[in-house]
């Protein structure tokens, strides 16, 4: 009996099928992650090349009394946030819906790390009139120079920490959290595709050493393709896990807010009870603040006792205004795995303790053991370069799969009028090139537009991000449009053409930022050694070479294409 035409000869055969058209259907999704997630690991030395008011050294948490409580009093929920948030939020029959400005905030918060020469403040806003059938709220933050609590500009943008950061993990999508879905969709296809590589390539260890760059293009492909995945597997494997972990009980599986709701808040208030913190407000005004000082030495003392001293990485002010208001100090997790931890909790009107956080429960300390590696934030450089080179493993990873195909494929179609490989081919060099030109155009409209320009109702960080929006359309279309060779077998030459792009952006970014701020390498490498800036200009530079080598590269094989 013959097998049906559709049937795979071998089961490795149909791992076969599942590594190359899941990796091709989501891959250029988790091309973008991969790219994204590897620049986050240095978003914050992005986030000084981006702001250069924020060009100074580390500072720890500033005073509560001089520095940050002058700062908070400022914050107020942005006009956009409250026009679209607050109506959704408000009881008509509780009266009419109040001012923004007239909103008084319930909590306070200040962040930082080792990191951060700025600090990230933010104030959680109740809405007077609110429904009582909607457990959220209003909210505002912003970053203060630590040395004198002044507030940086409303038009600086972090383009590390506030736009690279969040597009690995959600596009900047967020528009019924479709990002998120489709990212951890990408994740959970990635583990698929990395285990049933696994499979698919037996002799792993073989495939660790094997690299022919001299032999066919398609020989070569492959080879980077099985180098590039095997040696940063586990990397990669851990990654896509905790990927999906961190979103799993918020988002894909928020079985606590949903059909454990009840059950999870009566343990809310089971743990404030036990805790001794309060739960809710009292409804007796207190406005009595003792010194938070001495709250913070008694803070790093208890910590110096138990083995582990540090500075604080997270102050909060729960209940403002409230006779039951209480601070809460973390530690700063950098030399912990942990982003913050050790929490100790002080009343706020006595400065007396009220509870220090106790050891984790194992299935928590997992989680957020998992959860910080995934984040990195503690103080490890090597490991960070490590995550660095991971990161770009498994680009090239996911860019000679692409290539793969579209070459094992583009003679075959072009023979047969078919019209694959082009779409694959320029959907890649979108996902590539294209992505790496949009990064490179929102760094150089970063540097070209002042914090304070507004047009069309636009401010500076809108415009940036139009930049890249519009760059990466750009691309794809040029990508589209340059591809008509590719249906008689030959290279497109969008490749070249927006590689050598790459290499006039990036050295164009590097001179924007010496022109605009005069910090050019000499300065931050040799006379200040600000190495973040150096770093990101240094990276630009490296950028540039290694583009216009690829340009080349492939002029010459053009030519040996149309040659023949």
């Amino acid at each position: 009996m013959k097998p049906h035409p559709h049937a795979f000869a071998s089961f490795r055969q149909a791992m076969a099928w599942v590594h190359t058209w899941l990796g091709l259907v989501l891959g250029f999704v988790l091309m973008v992650c991969f790219f994204f997630g590897t620049l986050s690991v240095f978003d914050r030395e992005i986030d000084r090349w981006a702001v250069p008011a924020t060009r100074f050294a580390a500072q720890p948490m500033p005073d509560f009394h001089t520095r940050l409580w002058p700062a908070w009093q400022t914050l107020l929920p942005k006009e956009a946030d409250y026009q679209a948030e607050a109506p959704r939020l408000h009881d008509p029959a509780k009266g009419a819906l109040p001012p923004r400005n007239t909103l008084q905030a319930d909590q306070f918060w200040a962040y930082t790390t080792h990191r951060d020469p700025v600090v990230q403040i933010g104030a959680r806003f109740v809405l007077p009139t609110a429904r009582d059938d909607v457990d959220d709220y209003l909210y505002a933050s912003a970053q203060i120079d630590p040395r004198s609590g002044k507030l940086l500009p409303d038009g600086a943008f972090n383009i590390g920490s506030d736009w690279f950061y969040p597009m690995h993990y959600h596009l900047n999508w967020a528009w019924l959290n479709l990002g998120y879905w489709l990212v951890g969709l990408a994740g959970m296809v990635m583990l698929l595709a990395l285990i049933s590589g696994v499979i698919l390539h037996r002799k792993l260890f073989r495939e660790l050493f094997t690299f022919r760059p001299d032999k066919q293009r398609l020989r070569s492909l492959l080879d980077l393709h099985n180098l590039s995945g095997v040696v940063a597997l586990p990397f990669h494997l851990f990654f896509a896990f905790t990927g999906v972990l961190i979103f799993a009980a918020w988002l894909y599986l928020p079985v606590g807010h949903s059909l454990l709701q009840p059950l999870h808040d009566r343990h809310a208030v089971h743990e404030a009870s036990a805790s001794g913190l309060p739960h809710q407000r009292s409804g007796k005004a207190q406005t009595h603040i003792a010194p938070v000082t001495a709250m913070v030495q008694q803070a790093k003392q208890r910590w110096a006792e138990r083995g582990m001293p540090g500075e604080v990485g997270l102050l909060e002010l729960h209940h403002v205004g409230d006779a039951d208001a209480y601070i809460s100090i973390h530690r700063a997790g950098s030399d912990r795995v942990a982003l913050v931890g050790q929490a100790l909790h002080f009343k706020a009107s006595s400065g007396a303790l009220l509870h220090e956080a106790p050891p984790q429960n194992p299935v928590a300390a997992v989680h957020e053991y998992l959860s910080g590696l995934h984040l990195q934030h503690f103080r490890h450089w090597l490991l960070r370069w490590l995550y660095l080179l991971g990161g770009l493993l498994g680009c090239i990873c996911i860019a000679t799969g692409f290539l793969f195909f579209v070459e094992k494929r583009k003679q075959q179609h072009a023979r047969q009028g078919r019209q694959g490989s082009r779409v694959v081919d320029a959907l890649a060099i979108t996902a590539i090139t294209g992505m790496v030109l949009a990064a490179l155009a929102i760094l150089v409209a970063n540097r070209l537009l002042p914090e304070s320009f507004t047009a069309l109702g636009w401010q500076s960080s809108d415009w940036q991000k139009a930049a890249f929006w519009g760059v990466w359309l750009a691309a794809g279309l040029h990508a589209w449009l340059r591809s008509a060779p590719l249906a008689q077998g030959r290279p497109n030459p969008a490749w070249r053409e927006q590689c050598l792009l790459v290499a006039v952006l990036a050295l164009l970014a590097v001179a924007l930022n010496w022109l605009s701020t005069g910090d050019h390498l000499l300065k931050t490498l040799i006379t200040e050694r600000y190495w973040p800036v150096a770093g990101v200009d240094m990276a630009l530079l490296l950028s540039a070479l290694t583009a216009l080598w690829t340009a080349r590269r492939l002029g010459e094989r053009t030519r040996r294409a149309e040659g023949e």
